[in-house]
């Protein structure tokens, strides 16, 4: 599966093809198509029955092979690193998911201060409707908050338009309400990107963000692996991601992430690096 060289940039506006149908990317069309062809085999040639099956089942296969992998753009769009020319200016950006948590998130915001870094946050947005002062105190602090779905359905990558749509635009309203700015970045839950998101991010002129790295740290016990993960091979331009939260539950060792940062940010700033917000990193690129 190819990466995007190039990221998509949030556009804040919606296309016209997009508000017409939602087989808009090249994975969509080409599975309409293969589906029209495996009727038309069996119709014309019933004895082909178990070919046109076949390529049916092929199809489902590779999408769900994009599905499964939250760096790949078959399925659209998607950006895995910042512009290039954020990566001229040494700039790499930080990105929490799953928050924001009133126990982890102000201990981060207070260690990101300390070093005057900036990041993005991808904020769970029944969570921002529960702890509003606290998603305001992100945007207050200069960090971007982005959208990361209302609830993170952890059967977000099978649900269809009007789910995907639903979703996403009711956590563009919370998070509208709540802070007065609207998100111009999305993540799928886990990563994993539904084959129609890609025309409903369109329609909403949100960009879909992966990752260039991640560290894991929602699964570690200790700080050292996920800040040799993230530190493996960093490069200007990276997206680096991380957690401030859970979905349901507390982050199993809130030590993990509040160990990393200081380190992670120390070594930023001794070899030059820039943790900027995403639409700080894109809108330069735009301009």
């Amino acid at each position: 599966m190819g990466h995007d060289s190039q990221p998509c940039l949030a556009s804040g506006g919606t296309s016209q093809a997009a508000s017409r149908n939602w087989f808009t990317t090249m994975a969509l069309k080409s599975s309409a198509a293969l589906h029209i062809c495996s009727v038309l085999l069996i119709v014309l040639f019933p004895g082909y029955w178990e070919w046109a099956l076949g390529i049916i089942f092929s199809n489902y296969l590779l999408l769900t092979a994009g599905v499964m992998q939250p760096r790949s753009r078959l399925l659209g769009p998607n950006m895995i690193r910042l512009p290039g020319e954020a990566a001229l200016r040494r700039e790499i950006s930080l990105t929490f998911d799953d928050g924001p948590d009133p126990d982890i998130t102000p201990l981060i915001l207070d260690q990101l201060d300390q070093f005057g870094a900036k990041a993005s946050f991808f904020c769970i947005a029944s969570k921002v409707s529960t702890y509003p002062e606290l998603a305001r105190e992100i945007v207050k602090r200069g960090h971007s908050l982005e959208n990361h779905t209302y609830r993170h359905p952890y059967t977000f990558a099978f649900f269809w338009p009007c789910a995907i749509t639903r979703e996403i635009n009711r956590a563009q309203d919370v998070i509208f309400s709540v802070t007065g700015i609207t998100p111009g970045f999305f993540r799928a839950p886990m990563g994993f990107r539904p084959p129609f998101l890609a025309p409903a991010l369109v329609r909403t002129g949100l960009c879909h963000v992966a990752w260039t790295r991640r560290g894991f740290d929602t699964f570690a016990n200790e700080h050292e692996p996920v800040l040799y993960k993230l530190l493996k091979g960093i490069a200007p331009g990276d997206i680096l991601l991380l957690h401030d939260g859970r979905p349901n539950r507390p982050i199993k060792n809130p030590h993990v992430i509040l160990n990393v940062l200081p380190h992670l940010l120390e070594y930023l700033k001794k070899h030059n690096l820039k943790s900027v917000s995403l639409p700080a990193a894109c809108s330069q690129a735009k301009s």
